[in-house]
């Protein structure tokens, strides 16, 4: 066997070969997953940084166009910020005719712009909000300045009132209104009470109501209203709804702003919203810059955007490094793996000559030397335990098999007369035969694990009562006082007829090494029974031995007088089946204590 060649693929080196390759192989691609990933980050974060600066140029320049009405003022402000940035910004026509340029450099006829600037039809996708028209884009909407002065003392009230429990700060708006921004809690809802107390709900006041008429014409115009009987109500913030007009001589009647929902469905809400919007774009066109292209490119090559290629001889280089560490790994591989099979097959010549294993290093091959040692060891006490415990059966059994067949050879040879004393004779051996393959039969399925207990609830006061009702007999001819004290009535989760089989064992054992004028006495107690005797004891150094199996404290004692020495063995294993204990503390002359204790 130990001239035998392992096969290649079963062989330890080609398994450490395979496991370095996958490994190298997979630290190779995380590291380069690690490198794309980090340049990739990089670049997002430069391309991030593009489209943040991108976003502020974009918003400075439409709020320029939202307040001017054309771009001739444009340029110191654009030539400030591309200083700042050290970026190249130019404006063209939708055309392609320059309006303002910062820097001299490549014609950027064919380039991409990077946005539109139009007040009133914004780049969601920069500005990040929903409304296509800018706020700063007020035009005829804007409250005059005495109209703004006295916004200005209703929103000071106003935060006033707010300051009786929370906090807060005004705010302009381009159109000259004012907003109460809440900066503290405000869990009494000050802010819409006190709003609500001075009636400041975006009065409409008089310079406005010129424009808003105009808007809600040309809305009620996009909606296709009969002026005569409908017209469209459009609000200071341009939320709308219509209104249906009185007859002729009668007063008009508003209709409520929470009305809308009930009086216009969705689809009718959004087209209101839709021709507003387009009405407002018609009106705020005389008083904002036209849409003009946006470039923010570098100064010198003109570029807009940051790029990563990856060229032929850095695509070569990478091969060679990663072919290089691939041939490193497998040479490492192979002179560490003949440096571990090296041990391993001293091992193996070791086990299959039956000799002891060299320990070579205080490594996982030297403790797994000093296992299979101590394994040898193991094999060797057990086959030495095995030749003995044969011994010992075949002495057990041989005895009653001899008594039998002598008796029988002796009626054959009419030595002795067949009547009932012979069979009693015969009769008493063979259940003393029977009682020696019963214990044994019981050893085996504990070594089998093969060993069942059904548990259930078991009073343990009948239990004990059974057994001792059954060896007063004996107790009683070897002249043994035999008696039981239980306390309470304790009930535990245990198979009666095992248990009563491991006191019987117990208690058998007690009366057999306890003479005449003696005692045992079995207690109970929670989940502790206890058998005492008062016998003769057993010395220190056999206390480890006594759940030997054929093992007797008294050598000379045979089966009818010391037992067959597996009473106590089978009692441990099948307290051990119940997930219990079972030890012994004994006095020479004074007798033992054996204590089994369940749950």
């Amino acid at each position: 066997m130990s001239g035998r060649r392992v096969p290649i693929r079963h062989s330890l080196v080609t398994r450490l070969l395979v496991t370095s390759v996958l490994i190298a192989v997979a630290a190779i691609a995380a590291t380069a997953w690690l490198a794309t990933r980090t340049a990739t980050r990089a670049i997002s974060q430069e391309q991030g940084r593009s489209l943040a600066e991108n976003r502020s140029v974009y918003d400075m320049l439409v709020g320029y166009a939202a307040a001017h009405p054309d771009w001739s003022g444009v340029r110191p402000l654009i030539e400030e910020r591309a200083a700042e940035l050290d970026r190249r910004i130019t404006l063209m026509t939708e055309d392609r005719a320059v309006i303002a340029d910062t820097h001299s450099g490549p014609s950027l006829h064919t380039a991409r712009p990077a946005a539109v600037v139009d007040p009133l039809n914004l780049d969601l996708g920069l500005t990040g909000g929903t409304d296509r028209i800018d706020r700063r884009a007020v035009g005829p909407f804007r409250v005059s300045a005495a109209e703004s002065a006295k916004l200005r003392e209703l929103a000071e009230k106003q935060l006033s009132c707010i300051r009786s429990g929370a906090d807060g700060e005004i705010k302009e708006q381009p159109d000259g209104r004012f907003e109460i921004i809440v900066t503290t809690p405000d869990p009494n809802n000050l802010a819409s009470r006190c709003s609500s107390d001075l009636a400041f709900e975006s009065p409409r006041t008089g310079s406005e109501p010129k424009a808003l008429r105009s808007l809600s014409r040309l809305a009620g115009r996009c909606l296709n209203l009969d002026e005569k009987t409908q017209r469209l109500e459009v609000l200071p913030d341009f939320t709308a709804y219509p209104v249906a007009l009185p007859p002729k001589g009668r007063d008009e009647r508003v209709v409520p702003q929470d009305a809308l929902g009930a009086r216009v469905d969705a689809a009718g809400a959004a087209r209101i919203n839709s021709c507003v919007e387009k009405s407002r774009r018609t009106l705020l066109q005389p008083y904002v810059a036209p849409a003009v292209l946006l470039f923010i490119t570098a100064p010198d090559t003109g570029a807009d955007q940051t790029t990563f290629t990856l060229s032929g001889a850095n695509t070569i280089r990478i091969v060679t490094v990663t072919g290089a560490v691939l041939v490193a790994t497998i040479i490492v591989t192979v002179l560490v793996g003949r440096r571990l099979v090296r041990p391993l097959q001293t091992l193996t010549d070791a086990v299959d000559r039956q000799r002891p294993a060299p320990v070579s290093a205080p490594d996982e091959i030297g403790r797994l030397a000093r296992a299979l040692n101590d394994s040898t060891q193991r094999r060797d006490r057990a086959e030495a335990q095995r030749r003995a415990m044969v011994n010992d059966v075949a002495h057990e059994l041989r005895t009653p098999l001899t008594n039998i067949r002598s008796w029988l050879e002796a009626a054959q040879d009419d030595l002795t007369p067949t009547d009932n004393q012979l069979l009693e004779l015969l009769h008493e051996e063979a259940v003393l035969l029977q009682h020696i393959i019963d214990d044994l039969s019981d050893l085996a399925a504990a070594d089998a694990g093969t060993l069942r207990i059904h548990p259930e609830p078991t009073y343990v006061r009948d239990v004990l009562t059974q057994v001792v009702d059954s060896h007063r007999g004996t107790a009683h001819a070897a002249g043994v006082d035999l008696t039981m004290q239980v306390h309470d009535d304790p009930v535990l989760s245990a198979d009666a007829v095992r248990l009563r089989q491991i006191v019987g064992n117990l208690v058998s054992n007690g009366i057999r090494y306890t003479p005449s004028g003696g005692s045992v006495t079995v207690t109970a107690h929670n989940n502790i029974i206890t058998v005492r005797d008062t016998g003769v004891g057993i010395a220190a150094e056999n206390l480890s031995k006594i759940f030997d199996r054929f093992w007797r404290a008294d050598e000379s004692r045979n089966r009818a007088t010391g037992g067959s020495g597996l009473g106590l063995a089978i009692a441990q294993q099948l307290v051990t089946a119940h997930g219990g204990t079972l030890t012994v503390q004994s006095t020479p002359g004074q007798g033992s204590l054996f204590t089994i204790q369940l749950g």
